[in-house]
């Protein structure tokens, strides 16, 4: 199958999402929605490892602001979240790889993936906040990746981080020079790839039960927050409104 903004690439039990909206890999919702079709054509394809990379200077900038309000924003969460349901879908261990930075939703995209390398130019933050909505997914995986104060404390803040910050906080697997990532990434890849792809499946199975918390009902949980009280608030549109519009917000609730 074509697509206009992603590639899909299928090798040796290795299946490769590639991000193609350059300059920054902004996620509009067709391009949101060329994911999903991809990891829906996954089910039927044997493969051990999911990758997700990009093109550009940024892994993704994030999701496209223009298209979060109004009547667009129940679609894109839909179709945004639905990424998430279908990537916990697959069997497959999943992996992204991070060369630029990754913010709000695709900092979301990268750091729900198993595992991550980044490159030492890889930078990751939430800055929602700072145009009047919060990112759902971070608050659903943040507090079961790194501590829950200061999992809060970058929601809150939308503070961005550096590649080793976030390998301090263990929101990230490994961190490598930025001019040998690929070189990197194969032999980070190539630990797995020898593996029973049966075993890795069920392992990951294990593991995400022994979690305890049932993600997908927590999910739904901020989901509901997020479209019936947040995006029904004057502070919710007047932030995005002045991020398109490149001026401070005004917020109406002090």
């Amino acid at each position: 199958m074509s697509y206009q903004y992603i590639q899909l690439e299928i090798k040796e039990g290795l299946a490769t999402i590639i991000l193609n909206r350059e300059p920054v890999n902004v996620l509009n919702i067709v391009m949101m929605k060329e994911i999903n079709q991809a990891l829906d054509s996954l089910k039927d394809e044997k493969f051990k490892l999911l990758l997700f990379k990009s093109r550009g200077k940024a892994f993704s900038a994030g999701v496209d602001v223009g298209e979060h309000l109004g009547d667009q924003v129940e679609e894109m969460i839909e179709v945004f979240h639905g990424i998430f349901r279908r990537m916990d879908a697959l069997p497959a261990i999943s992996i992204a790889s991070v060369q630029g930075a990754a913010l709000g939703g695709g900092c979301e995209l990268a750091l729900y993936c198993d595992l991550v390398l980044a490159s030492d130019k890889a930078k990751f933050g939430q800055p929602e906040i700072q145009v009047g909505v919060f990112p759902p997914i971070a608050a659903l995986i943040f507090p079961r990746i790194t501590g829950r104060k200061k999992a809060l404390e970058l929601i809150l803040s939308g503070e961005t981080i550096n590649a080793q910050e976030a390998l301090n906080l263990g929101l990230i697997n490994q961190v490598v020079p930025h001019e040998t990532l690929d070189e990197e990434l194969e032999k980070f890849c190539g630990k797995f790839l020898p593996l029973s792809g049966l075993v890795l499946a069920l392992t990951k199975k294990a593991f995400n039960a022994g979690l305890m918390d049932n993600q997908d009902q927590g999910l739904k949980a901020i989901e509901k927050i997020y479209l019936q009280e947040l995006m029904k608030t004057q502070d919710a549109e007047e932030g995005l409104k002045a991020f398109l519009e490149k001026r401070k917000p005004v917020w109406k609730e002090e």
